[in-house]
């Protein structure tokens, strides 16, 4: 997707770090840094696209698979869905696909996990830390992920929102750096809003075939 900087005041945390370039999430590896967004706004003409179709419309799916597969898979997923053949959904096929070897390549892994999830309810509103290495999420429809630093595992008292568009890269428990940063995350709650959000979710796979009960792309 052609994306551009985003001038939004967004807010920022000490162990949050920031870029405006898809190279800069690699600041994850740094010690001191719990998660890292890069900080993108959509064309207004894809999120016009995007916002306007009906929620039946938005590609929805889970599978483990290669990098290099996920286009085609993304494509296959939005004809299944009935998402419109058009420039703005070559976009967003594009843009999973590029986001998924980012991922793939910053995670030095062969597979991936990729959820499309499309949400109208409070699913994952609850602050919480992945049980993974690293997690991946973008928000293309809808208000972003949410965050902030805890002492445990109560609601941070001061909550940031990722921008819609930017893609948030966060530390989950089995990441190896120690002490934890606190930092927590949670999906916003969209009950009775009206709202239908698209999320984009990416998880580093070590071995698929210890994934069982899902689907595997080899």
């Amino acid at each position: 997707m052609t994306l551009l900087a985003s001038t939004e005041d967004f807010g920022t945390l000490p162990s949050v770090c920031v870029t405006d370039t898809p190279e800069g999430l690699s600041v994850i590896q740094s010690p001191e840094c719990a998660a890292s967004i890069w900080q993108r706004r959509p064309l207004p003409s894809f999120q016009k696209w995007i916002d306007a179709l009906a929620p039946d419309q938005l590609p929805d799916a889970r599978v483990i698979l290669r990098p290099e597969q996920v286009r085609d898979v993304v494509a296959g997923v939005c004809d299944a869905h009935g998402t419109p053949d058009c420039l703005e959904r070559d976009l967003l096929t594009d843009d999973v696909a590029a986001l998924a070897d980012i991922f793939a390549k910053l995670m030095e892994t062969s597979f991936i996990r990729l959820r499309l999830d499309v949400i109208n309810t409070n699913a994952c509103c609850r602050f919480h830390m992945d049980a993974i290495t690293a997690r991946l999420i973008c928000t293309y429809r809808g208000p972003g992920t949410q965050y902030g630093i805890s002492g445990g595992m109560a609601e941070p008292s001061q909550i940031f929102t990722t921008a819609t568009g930017a893609a948030i890269l966060l530390r989950g428990k089995l990441w190896p750096e120690r002490p934890r940063s606190g930092l927590l995350h949670r999906s916003p709650p969209v009950k009775d809003t009206g709202l239908t959000r698209l999320v984009l979710v990416l998880d580093p796979i070590a071995d698929p075939d210890d994934e069982t009960g899902e689907m595997v792309l080899h």
